[in-house]
């Protein structure tokens, strides 16, 4: 969406009434340094975008919502982002290739009920650091950075895994979940933390991601 044709849009969207108990933290979200949504509307190449508010974009079934900027950072999330758990491979592609377009980003996902959980940064299309956990360990890549050894992550090799009777490795996966926030807090933004009067009167843009050319 141009400039132009998205402050005639603003000028006639409504924003959907703000409640703070509605505003919680998404599963899975990227955390990109840049303040320039337009670019990183073009890098994603979304489709269909229009308008729309912080809540909608985390309680309804979006596919990808974009935030307004904050402190810096630009915020994505929503069901289209790839995950390790579904494909291992392709989030690893879809990270370089965004993280060469638009330099530094980072990628979260916090399911407090399967326990699944990663977290990546990558700079200039190169994975700087990368873990995920979807019942084994599906990427361990760098090394490990000052926050993650300060909140005490626990990232296991790619040949262990979580069976019912070991509860220790299963205390340590919960804690990992619990953590994601705080990792994300040190390396960017914790969304659960931001302003959010300032999400309730600024609205972002929503739409779909262009399907993987193969």
């Amino acid at each position: 969406v141009g400039q132009e044709e998205m402050a005639q849009e603003f000028s006639r969207y409504t924003l959907v009434p703000f409640n703070p108990l509605q505003a919680r933290r998404p599963s899975r979200w990227l955390a990109i340094r840049s303040r320039d949504t337009q670019a990183v509307q073009l890098a994603l190449r979304l489709n269909n975008p229009r308008p729309c508010s912080w809540v909608e974009g985390v309680l309804v079934s979006r596919q990808l919502f974009i935030a307004p900027p904050v402190h810096g950072w630009t915020l994505v999330f929503g069901a289209g982002l790839p995950v390790p758990d579904d494909d291992v491979d392709a989030c690893y592609r879809f990270l370089r290739e965004l993280s060469g377009k638009l330099g530094h980003v980072q990628f979260f996902q916090a399911d407090a009920i399967l326990q699944q959980h990663a977290w990546a940064m990558v700079e200039s299309g190169r994975v700087v650091r990368a873990y995920a956990w979807a019942g084994a360990t599906l990427w361990n890549q760098g090394v490990k950075t000052r926050a993650e050894i300060a909140l005490g992550l626990n990232c296991f090799g790619y040949c262990e895994s979580s069976g019912s009777d070991d509860w220790a490795m299963a205390d340590h996966i919960v804690a990992n979940v619990e953590k994601v926030s705080q990792l994300a807090r040190r390396w960017s933004l914790d969304p659960a933390e931001l302003d959010l009067r300032y999400l309730a009167h600024h609205p972002g843009i929503a739409g779909t991601l262009t399907p993987e050319e193969h």
